[in-house]
């Protein structure tokens, strides 16, 4: 069971990396009813990215229950964010909080620290808000609501699964490579609150 889960979990990360790839230079953004554009919000931008990925590899770094638990957390809680700022409901320092959890994010996985799967999933659904305020406040206007979110929940899902199937892999091949990513995308998002 956990090889299958790790397999599909490795899938589907190689699965969205030409998408990823593809995200910046256009492709769907001719898709105004809003699957295409749903799915690619979270996969074109290297702070949505980075978190959502983090995500998973910390949840995997926490084993368990945690690796379910925190990644649902997060899209749950995305969501709720998306319908806020779809909804024009105001939440202050948005960009600035993405950034931030880009940071808490990598050095929780740099550090691999270790905390109970309650209070990880609190943690990451909180962060969670964030991203999800912004994808919901940047629909584009002619979208649909339903397909806009089901693409983004989508990408969310296959970045979460992409960082559990890292986060599963790398610990076999180093800890030190394991650690070393959460430090990656820790600097990235230093990077990103530097501006």
């Amino acid at each position: 069971m956990r090889f299958a889960f790790r397999r599909t979990a490795l899938a589907a990360g190689l699965a969205l990396a030409p998408t990823a790839a593809l995200a910046h230079v256009g492709v769907g953004a001719h898709d105004h009813a809003g699957l295409a554009a749903g799915f690619l919000h979270p996969v074109s931008g290297l702070d949505h990215v980075a978190a959502m990925v983090a995500v998973g590899l910390w949840a995997a770094t926490l084993g368990g229950r945690a690796m379910l638990a925190v990644p649902a957390a997060f899209v749950g809680v995305l969501s709720l964010g998306a319908v806020l700022g779809v909804a024009g409901v105001a939440l202050p320092a948005v960009e600035p909080m993405i950034a931030a959890s880009v940071v808490v994010l990598g050095l929780l996985t740099a550090f691999a620290v270790r905390v109970p799967a309650a209070a990880a999933a609190a943690l990451v659904g909180f962060l969670g808000l964030f991203h999800g305020y912004a994808h919901g406040a940047e629909m584009p206007e002619m979208a649909s609501p339903a397909l806009y979110g089901l693409g983004f929940v989508t990408a969310t899902v296959l970045l979460h699964a992409a960082g559990l199937g890292l986060g599963l892999v790398l610990p076999r091949l180093s800890l030190v490579a394991a650690r070393g990513l959460g430090a990656v995308v820790a600097a990235i998002g230093v990077m990103l609150v530097a501006g």
